[in-house]
């Protein structure tokens, strides 16, 4: 089953006094980024729910959230001083070995001290990490389920709306044969009253260079092959959607040789009525583009 790239879900739980809420977003991407904001004094989390994305997830840009309240209020951060000390020594030693080397160091800020890690812990947290960790996760696997589904659910939407530009296409495809062969006998009578306007005011004229220069002028206004490329891709984009795992690199990939094709049987026309197809057929194609980046 197709899956989109959009999409959100939350979980909420208490664990020993302690609120906690989960929130998933996603949006379209080229590969899969997960963007994770856990508190950091619940050890283990983060590996685990990284490691149940990655497994659930192929593509897409993914911010992932875990907000705690002890109380009421905002679980109180508290200064640890002794990873503080153990950090502001360290500064000490780097900025000495740097003076040494004639370098000298922007001066660094109280905010950006107090967000290194471990810097400050929470207070009131449940002695039994184990217990709330589990649980956590727990309520994040509901969280990762409802958030997959919605992508199906989206995904389910978009390849409908796919499965009927394709079929849109296949109709312009042949539109376009049916105008090839109306433009054909136009073509024929337009050569024919040029070359007997070159006949009349040239004598000794090649004929059979001039059979050749036809035969050229033809072959380039022919656009057979790239009908029977259009028609090549459709039945591939149809094969892709059915198919199993992700696909929208591979069908963003198909539409960009869509859109070649189109634009070659543009420029190779020869008639109003071919361009106006082929412009619809672009027109269709770009439309059909703005989904298929939502695909996973």
């Amino acid at each position: 089953m197709r899956q989109s790239m959009t999409g959100f879900a939350s979980r909420q739980g208490e664990t020993a006094g302690l609120r906690w809420s989960w929130e998933l977003r996603g949006v379209n991407g080229k590969g899969l980024e997960l963007r994770l904001r856990l508190p950091d004094w619940i050890e283990g989390l983060e590996p685990q729910v990284r490691a149940a994305a990655q497994k659930a997830l192929a593509r897409g840009n993914v911010q992932i959230s875990l907000k705690t309240q002890g109380n009421g209020e905002e679980a109180a951060a508290e200064l640890d001083e002794a990873v503080l000390t153990r950090i502001l020594t360290a500064m000490a030693r780097i900025e000495g070995a740097a003076a040494g080397q004639g370098l000298v160091l922007s001066p660094s800020s109280a905010a950006q001290i107090v967000a290194l890690r471990g810097v400050l812990s929470t207070s009131g947290a449940p002695a039994d990490i184990t217990q709330l960790r589990g649980e956590m996760l727990a309520a994040f696997g509901e969280a990762l389920e409802e958030f997959t589904q919605m992508r199906r659910t989206e995904g389910a939407a978009l390849a409908g709306i796919l499965t009927g530009q394709l079929d849109e296409i296949e109709n312009l495809v042949a539109q376009a044969a049916a105008a090839v062969e109306a433009r054909r006998g136009e073509q024929d009578e337009r050569l024919r009253a040029q070359l007997q306007r070159v006949m009349e005011g040239v004598s000794g004229v090649d004929e059979a260079r001039v059979a050749q220069e036809l035969a050229v002028i033809a072959v380039k206004s022919d656009v057979t092959e790239e009908l029977d490329r259009l028609t090549a891709h459709v039945a591939a984009a149809r094969d892709l959607l059915a198919a199993e795992g992700a696909v929208g690199r591979r069908l963003d990939f198909l539409m960009q040789e869509f859109n070649r094709e189109a634009n070659t049987l543009c420029s190779k026309s020869g008639s109003a009525a071919l361009t106006q197809v082929g412009l619809t057929l672009k027109t269709v194609i770009d439309q059909m583009r703005e989904q298929v980046q939502n695909v996973e």
